[in-house]
C-alpha cells in the first residue's frame, strides 16, 4: 500500500487546489521565458534571415538596429568594388503610421535593395516577392492587411503583393517591405507647408544635419548588407572598409551581440528576476502545504513508529507527496502554456531546453520543500500517539 496516494486521495481537493496554484506559477515561469525567447527572436530575425555576412555602418556607430545608422545611399557602390565582396545591398528600416480603411496601423518599414533582393528571404504565405521596384510592399499578417489591399505611404499609393507571418521587428511591429528607393521617397515625404517654407528659404543654405552624420537625413539608408565570395577573407573585407574612416563593419555575430548584450541585457535581467520571484513563491506554498500535511499527521505518524516503521517509510511518504505535487503542477502548467500562450498578441517561445530547466528547478523546489516536512515527522515520538 503506498501511504502518500492513500493520503492524497484523503485530502483529494487540497491536493487539487495546490497543484493548480502551482501549475498557474508554472505557467507565469514558461511565460516570462518564452516573452523573453520570444522577443530574442523577433530581435534577431532580421539578421538571421537577410543572408548578410558583414554590415556596413555609419563610421564610429554599430547601426541600425543597436542604435541610429546614416550612411550614403551611393554607399553600396564602393563597397562592391572592394576584393572579396560578392555583392551589396542596401537596407533601411524605419518605423511607419498610416491609415487604411479608417484604422490607424503601424509596420516597420523595411527598404530592400530591388531587384538583388525582393524578399526572398521573407516567410511568404500568400503572394509573391516583389517583381517591381516601385508601388509594391510585402506586409506581415501581424500589420492588419490583405493580399491586394491598396495603402497610402507618403504620396503614393502601394498594392500588397505577399504576405507573411512572424516576421516583426523587437518592437513587435510587423514588417512591411517595399524597395530601397521607396522606402527613401517615403521617409522624404514632406507636407505642403514643409514645401512653401523651404521655397520661401530661397537660396539659403540648409541647416546641417543633426546626429554626427555627415549625409542628410531624408537620403541617407541605414546600412550596406555583404555578402563575400566564399574563398574571400572577411578580416581582409572590414579592414579595407575600416580604412575609408566614413564607414563601421560589423558581422552577423556582432550585431547579434550587441542586440542580446546591450539592448535587451536589462531586459533579460528583469525576466530572470521574475522567474526568481515565482521560484520563490512556488518554495513557500508548496513548503506551507507539505508542512500542513505533515502537521495533520502526527498522530498516524506516532502510531507508525509506535509499530515499528522505518523512518524510511516516512521520509518516502513525504517525499512523494511533494514531488508528485511538482509533477502534476509541472504538467498543468505545460498544458496551460500551450492553450494560452498562442493566443498572445507577442511571441511566446516554449524551448525545450528552458522547459527542462524549469523541471530541475521544480525538483529542486519540491526536494527543499519535502525536508520541511520530513524534518518536522522526524521529531514526531511514539509516545504522541496517546496525545
Amino acid at each position: 500500500m503506498n501511504l502518500a496516494l492513500k493520503d492524497i486521495r484523503h485530502n483529494a481537493v487540497r491536493f487539487l487546489l495546490t497543484v493548480t496554484g502551482v501549475a498557474f506559477l508554472i505557467t507565469a515561469s514558461i511565460g516570462m521565458v518564452g516573452l523573453y525567447r520570444g522577443i530574442v527572436s523577433d530581435a534577431l530575425l532580421i539578421i538571421e534571415e537577410v543572408g548578410a555576412d558583414l554590415w556596413v555602418v555609419q563610421g564610429g556607430r554599430a547601426g541600425p538596429f543597436s542604435e541610429s545608422s546614416a550612411i550614403s545611399a551611393e554607399l553600396d557602390r564602393r563597397v562592391e568594388g572592394v576584393a572579396g565582396v560578392a555583392s551589396a545591398r542596401r537596407f533601411v528600416q524605419v518605423s511607419q503610421q498610416f491609415d487604411h480603411g479608417g484604422r490607424q496601423l503601424r509596420a516597420a518599414l523595411v527598404g530592400v535593395d530591388y531587384p538583388e533582393d525582393a524578399g526572398q528571404w521573407t516567410h511568404l504565405i500568400q503572394g509573391r516577392p516583389l517583381a517591381s521596384g516601385h508601388f509594391e510592399a510585402i506586409a506581415d499578417e501581424a500589420v492588419g492587411l490583405s493580399l491586394g489591399d491598396r495603402i497610402r505611404l507618403g504620396q503614393e499609393d502601394y498594392t500588397i503583393v505577399g504576405l507573411t507571418r512572424g516576421m516583426v521587428d523587437m518592437s513587435g511591429d510587423g514588417l512591411l517591405l517595399v524597395s530601397v528607393n521607396d522606402a527613401l521617397a517615403i521617409a522624404q515625404r514632406r507636407t505642403s507647408e514643409e514645401v512653401l517654407l523651404a521655397r520661401s528659404a530661397g537660396g539659403r543654405a540648409p541647416a546641417a544635419p543633426s546626429g554626427g552624420s555627415s549625409v542628410r537625413q531624408d537620403s541617407k539608408i541605414a546600412a550596406v548588407l555583404v555578402t563575400l565570395d566564399p574563398a574571400a577573407d572577411p578580416e581582409a573585407v572590414r579592414r579595407t572598409i575600416l580604412r575609408w574612416g566614413d564607414a563601421n563593419v560589423l558581422s552577423k555575430a556582432e550585431q547579434a551581440g550587441l542586440l542580446l548584450d546591450q539592448r535587451l541585457w536589462r531586459l533579460r535581467v528583469q525576466i530572470l528576476a521574475f522567474t526568481a520571484v515565482l521560484l520563490l513563491v512556488m518554495t513557500i506554498v508548496i513548503s506551507l502545504i507539505i508542512y500542513m500535511l505533515t502537521m495533520e499527521k502526527v498522530h498516524e505518524i506516532a502510531l507508525l513508529k509506535l509499530m515499528g516503521a522505518r523512518n524510511t517509510l516516512i521520509i518516502g511518504m513525504i517525499a512523494q507527496q511533494s514531488f508528485l505535487i511538482g509533477a502534476a503542477a509541472l504538467g498543468l502548467g505545460l498544458v496551460l502554456a500551450q492553450g494560452i500562450f498562442p493566443h498572445f498578441p507577442r511571441k511566446v517561445a516554449i524551448d525545450p531546453g528552458d522547459i527542462a530547466m524549469l523541471g530541475g528547478a521544480v525538483a529542486l523546489v519540491c526536494g527543499f520543500a519535502s525536508l520541511i516536512g520530513i524534518s518536522r515527522a522526524m521529531k514526531v515520538r511514539a509516545q504522541e500517539v496517546l496525545s
